[in-house]
């Protein structure tokens, strides 16, 4: 694979206030540096780090005792049966879980060796570092398709001086090869469009705030096989430049798009979601060396 463009995250020079979604009792949290490094380096390059994370709500643990080690510029698929927590876990990457009542994470979750929790670090401005694309497109209703490409520069305070916003809506659109189809209508409403180009509007929208990571939570799941094509493509070309998790219950998805693979299942007596085996996708799909790996990758169960 070539040398990736790296893409950096830039945020504004001031410091936000408290966000009225942080968690009550957290000390004040400062901005992550204007230059936008997480990880104290020239660039944010998406290298996620996860050691012993649980997830749980109210006492009750979604997913227990994680550790995966995600590599930049590469597509990771996590799969399982549903219940297992593969959603909870992608919500802690870039701290959406802090957004449900009693939910709360324990372990550490890095980002370019910074810990994401940390108190000094900015929950906002992680989850523009730490992009979601969610499993229904959300686009907004009654922004039109250009407005909705630039609205987390507009709404979400990563706007930088002098950007041409013009020029980063037909960048963020070309990324997700939706620029050709669009061009001649970018004031229309975004709802006139298909299901898979809301999908990749959504994506757009995500990729003009220059994440390093884009977590996706069944992105195809309501999409045709026509759009879903296009869209896995679009996840293996992004993933020359940003990292990318994908949660998928399709097999044969995982094993077309992604380099690595992680299976969940549900520990039968406690009911929390674990991980069972993780690698390259080759070896867990073809020679995995867990044999509850080989039974559920082989549809024997799940």
């Amino acid at each position: 694979m070539p040398a990736p463009n790296v893409a950096g995250f830039h945020a504004r020079d001031e410091a936000p206030s408290q966000s009225a979604t942080e968690p009550a009792g957290r000390p004040p949290l400062r901005a992550v540096p204007a230059n936008g490094d997480l990880a104290g380096t020239a660039a944010v390059k998406g290298h996620v780090l996860l050691a012993d994370v649980t997830v749980s709500y109210g006492k009750v643990p979604a997913v227990r005792g994680v550790a995966l080690d995600l590599a930049p510029h590469s597509v990771h698929a996590i799969i399982g049966p549903s219940g297992c927590g593969k959603t909870s876990l992608l919500r802690a990457m870039n701290r959406m879980i802090e957004l449900t009542p009693g939910a709360h994470v324990s372990g550490r979750v890095e980002l370019d060796g910074r810990d994401i929790y940390a108190a000094d670090v900015h929950a906002p401005r992680v989850r523009r570092v730490v992009g979601m694309v969610f499993q229904r497109p959300n686009p907004f209703p009654s922004m039109s398709i250009a407005d909705n490409v630039s609205a987390g520069l507009r709404l979400g305070g990563g706007r930088r001086r002098g950007v041409d916003l013009n020029q980063v809506i037909e960048t963020s659109l070309r990324r997700a090869a939706l620029w050709d189809q669009v061009k001649d209508r970018l004031k229309s409403k975004a709802m006139t469009l298909s299901g898979g180009q809301q999908q990749r509007l959504c994506i757009a929208r995500a990729l003009a705030v220059e994440p390093s990571v884009l977590l996706m939570d069944e992105p195809c799941s309501s999409l045709d096989q026509i759009a879903t094509r296009k869209i896995e493509e679009l996840i293996r070309e992004l993933s020359r430049s940003i990292t990318i998790v994908i949660v998928t219950h399709n097999l044969q998805q995982a094993a077309r798009v992604s380099d690595t693979t992680a299976l969940f299942l549900v520990d039968d007596d406690d009911r929390h979601g674990y991980l069972v085996e993780s690698g390259t996708t080759e070896r867990i799909f073809n020679g995995a060396s867990n044999e509850l790996t080989r039974e559920y990758v082989s549809g024997r169960f799940g």
